[in-house]
């Protein structure tokens, strides 16, 4: 219970890698927030401990509005885990200015918006992490994704310059790098690319598996188990770094 008494904020908290979060937060004595655009989702699956409130991370007066009704309900933020965003492909050719545009305005504006809301409340306090969740896609880019991949390789440049601003004082800014985790983006996407395709279920769902080194798809559970070895207190010397969590070296 080394996080007893510790405020923390999950982006995208109701399913997937945010709920995943949340819950091991909230085991090691945390309380946490959950947001996310759907209330219903969130109390759905929000347990003791849990606290949803409807954010959406691409409309920055939310972020800040919501973000202080959360530290007035439960104080500070001491845990930010940047963690919403979407993952959909297209080819250069096929990029229009607006699906740039969305994907920026969620997995790279919602970062930021997020990540400095959180940081108001934490710099009155001793103690606080910031973890962004990324991708693989961020360290090595992904064919047919140009948008996403450059919305992630701007999350890990903005941990490391962050780090950077902080470093010396009692704040660490990191990135987790996950390859393709069994969440309903996976569902999603293989439903999309079996309809461009014409490919089964399975040989979509393959072409996502297959790019993870040790082929198979990742467990949520896992990246938790990363946050949570940031939030350690003897992580304190971990700064304006990524987790690589592939399945192997990329």
């Amino acid at each position: 219970m080394y996080l007893q008494g510790k405020h923390a904020l999950v982006t995208g908290g109701g399913t997937g890698i945010g709920l995943a979060i949340a819950r091991a937060l909230v085991a090691e004595g945390a309380q946490v927030t959950i947001t996310g655009r759907r209330l219903s989702v969130l109390e759905e699956v929000a347990e003791d401990g849990m606290h949803p409130l409807a954010m959406d991370v691409t409309d920055e007066a939310a972020v800040r509005e919501v973000t202080a009704q959360a530290v007035a309900a439960r104080g500070p933020v001491q845990i930010c885990v940047a963690n919403a965003g979407i993952a959909e492909g297209r080819k250069l050719h096929k990029t229009s200015g607006e699906f740039w545009r969305r994907i920026m305005a969620t997995n790279l504006d919602g970062c930021f918006y997020t990540v400095r809301e959180s940081l108001q409340s934490m710099l009155g306090t001793d103690w606080g992490r910031v973890i962004a969740i990324s991708s693989i896609a961020g360290i090595k880019g992904s064919a047919g994704a140009g948008a996403y991949a450059a919305s992630k390789h701007g999350v890990i440049g903005m941990m490391r310059s962050f780090g950077e601003d902080f470093i010396g004082q009692p704040y660490t800014f990191n990135s987790i790098c996950p390859g393709y985790v069994d969440t309903p983006i996976v569902e999603r996407n293989t439903a999309s690319i079996a309809e461009r395709t014409g490919a089964s279920a399975e040989e979509a769902r393959d072409v996502m598996v297959n790019v993870n080194r040790h082929k198979r798809l990742i467990k949520p559970e896992e990246i938790a188990a990363a946050a949570m070895w940031l939030c350690n207190p003897l992580c304190e010397s971990v700064n304006g770094t990524e987790v690589h969590i592939g399945g192997g070296q990329f």
